[in-house]
């Protein structure tokens, strides 16, 4: 079945598909509220030791891992544990695909969020209305369930059409017109009366806030969301991968530029809020309440609200293609389904599991929290832990490095072993803890 595997084009190709999985709304919507929140230009020290002096270890696990086995988590796991033996690693490789499906379920419901607000800025919308009352009174409202059904149907379309002729497209376009449209904005952003007292707060750090555990914390799970650790989607990601490709260098290429994305949407935002002298550490509504309070206030800010939440839609599209393609591929492997088959299935089962989530926004949080504390945790420090210690940190950077331009000497499997894989578990321990 291996040489009847879908591929990609190329290098290229996979890390555009690999920065659109992990970039999403964690760079656009989470880094700046995060870096807002917790200390601006202090939270960036730990954070950007974490991305590269872990995340991205656990990337090159995941690409690896996928690419070794040619399969997703399911099989993956299955294949490494029958091995020795062992007859129970489909059972642990269902945790990290649950995981990823619960994510992509809630996920589907903000990117609908999304589409409404686009939608809201191509109308104007946005001089008209308060943003506070209008987000409260549409998200939990039957009326989010249309929008909701928007995104599922857009992800959809481009997941059928398989890896290179959907996935790979899709970001192939979608990933640079980000890019070129944040830099257009981070322009607008730097050009506002009063901005470099933003572009201060994100350069100049307060020492102080590095004595508080909680920057720490939160850098370090940002570190993992901003690389997608979560034992499936770039699993899965991994295993269309070609042995001739250079693991570790796309492993870099995909967190350096995931962290551009994350800065260049934190130079847009934050300096613009300071600018309108908004909160800067209004914390998860930044997104959606104070930035279309900022463009109301903008001299052009029908336009740049369009392309702001232009950008925002290809960050979400991307990253929920990610997530949507775990279960899908899931589905294929155990079933033996064609593509279409199962993506119809994980979108319609989909669908109908969110819809109460849709109504009931206590519902939904207590499920995001599940999901994201607890399960996709979990399922990163399995995956790591199946693959450095079970199918052995010698076999793994072989597989590391095979293709690999520059390999990686024998101080990687110290890393990954024992650095790496303890970090992932302090991340699930923290995250439980701290909820």
């Amino acid at each position: 079945m291996a040489e009847e595997r879908e591929a990609w084009s190329g290098k290229t190709g996979f890390i555009l598909a690999c920065i659109g999985a992990a970039m999403g709304l964690g760079s656009i919507w989470m880094f700046p509220w995060r870096i807002g929140a917790y200390g601006g230009g202090a939270f960036m020290i730990p954070y950007l030791l974490f991305t590269f002096g872990l995340g991205v270890f656990g990337l090159m696990g995941e690409f690896a891992f996928g690419r070794s086995q040619q399969k997703g988590a399911i099989g993956s796991f299955s294949k490494v544990f029958k091995e020795k033996g062992k007859n129970y690693g489909s059972t642990l490789g269902i945790i990290p695909v649950i995981g990823v499906t619960g994510v992509f379920t809630f996920y589907l419901i903000v990117c609908g969020w999304i589409l409404k607000y686009f939608y809201l800025s191509i109308i104007g919308a946005f001089g008209k209305i308060d943003p506070g009352p209008y987000f409260g009174g549409f998200a939990g409202q039957p009326e989010s369930i249309f929008w909701h059904f928007l995104a599922l149907v857009i992800t959809l379309a481009i997941i059928a059409k398989g890896v290179s002729g959907g996935i790979e497209a899709a970001n192939k376009y979608m990933m640079p017109g980000l890019f070129i449209i944040l830099l257009i904005l981070l322009f607008r952003s730097l050009t506002l009366p009063g901005a470099m007292e933003g572009v201060n707060f994100l350069l100049i750090p307060d020492w102080s806030k590095l004595a508080d555990a909680t920057t720490w914390v939160m850098a370090l799970g940002q570190a993992f969301f901003t690389v997608s650790l979560g034992g499936a989607a770039m699993l899965v990601y991994g295993s269309y991968l070609k042995d001739t490709e250079d693991v570790p260098s796309s492993a870099m290429h995909t967190a350096f530029w995931t962290t551009i994305a994350s800065l260049l949407a934190a130079f847009v935002t934050i300096p613009s809020t300071f600018a309108f002298n908004m909160d800067v550490q209004a914390g998860p509504p930044l997104l959606f309440i104070t930035i279309p309070m900022i463009f109301k206030s903008m001299t052009g800010g029908y336009i740049f609200g369009i392309l702001f939440f232009t950008a925002v839609v290809f960050a979400a599209i991307s990253s929920a293609i990610n997530l949507m393609e775990v279960p899908v591929e899931a589905i294929m492997d155990r079933f033996n389904m064609s593509r279409i088959k199962a993506s119809i299935i994980v979108a319609l089962a989909g669908f109908i599991i969110g819809i109460p989530l849709d109504l009931n926004m206590d519902l939904f949080g207590r499920f995001a929290d599940l999901v994201t504390i607890y399960i996709v945790p979990f399922g990163a420090v399995l995956a790591a832990i199946v693959f450095f210690w079970v199918y052995g940190a010698s076999r793994a950077r072989e597989q590391i490095n095979k293709g690999a331009a520059k390999p990686l000497g024998k101080w990687l499997e110290f890393h990954t072993k024992y650095v790496f894989t303890i970090v992932a578990i302090v991340v699930l321990i923290i995250g439980i803890v701290q909820s």
